[in-house]
């Protein structure tokens, strides 16, 4: 069985316009709080991104936010987290998130989120980590992007065994459930990530 004890949450700047959303980020946090499993994210203090660390703290857990200098002022960053880091740019962000996490979870978000995402797809699939990656599709907003790659599979750009680099599921509820299921994780990465 795996032990999770940080999860990175991609997710958006912003709340979108399903209330749905913000409810699940706010559950989520409630979650993770809970488990005793630590929120690393990207270090905002606004959209999904605030409402789930916020949450997190207020249940009394743990958050670890990351923020590059230029959003630090932007994204008002949420500086009373637990840990709070303003790095010099966005790969120094992306590389700590990844540092600090033992599992990936997407929730609803822009074209970061899913820059973030489908980035560590594919360090996994080129084995540079074995952490487990969750996919929360929500009232199906994520459709999209499993159809995107079912077509990438269909035209032979990659295999189908792709399908299998990351796991979808429909509520918050099912994320740390499915986690604690897994092997042990492998917790090498390859000094060459980026």
């Amino acid at each position: 069985m795996a032990h999770i004890n940080s999860i990175c949450v991609y997710c958006g700047s912003r709340p979108g316009r399903n209330g749905r959303f913000s409810k699940m980020a706010k559950e989520f946090g409630e979650l993770l709080a809970a488990e005793k499993i630590r929120l690393v994210y990207g270090g905002g203090n606004v959209g999904l991104m605030g409402v789930i660390a916020n949450s997190v703290m207020t249940a009394g857990g743990l958050v670890t936010g990351i923020i590059p200098q230029h959003l630090d002022e932007e994204e008002v960053g949420l500086k009373d987290a637990t840990d709070f880091y303003v790095v010099d740019n966005m790969h120094d962000r992306k590389r700590m998130m990844f540092d600090h996490s033992d599992a990936f979870v997407a929730l609803p978000g822009s074209i970061g989120t899913l820059d973030e995402t489908i980035e560590v797809i594919t360090w996994k699939q080129l084995q540079l980590h074995a952490k487990p990656i969750v996919i929360v599709n929500v009232d199906g907003y994520w459709d999209p992007l499993l159809t995107l790659i079912d077509n990438c599979i269909t035209e032979e750009f990659t295999s189908p065994a792709t399908r299998g680099l990351f796991h979808v599921v429909s509520s918050v509820t099912e994320v740390v459930p499915y986690l604690k299921s897994l092997p042990e994780i492998i917790q090498e990465t390859k000094n060459t990530l980026i």
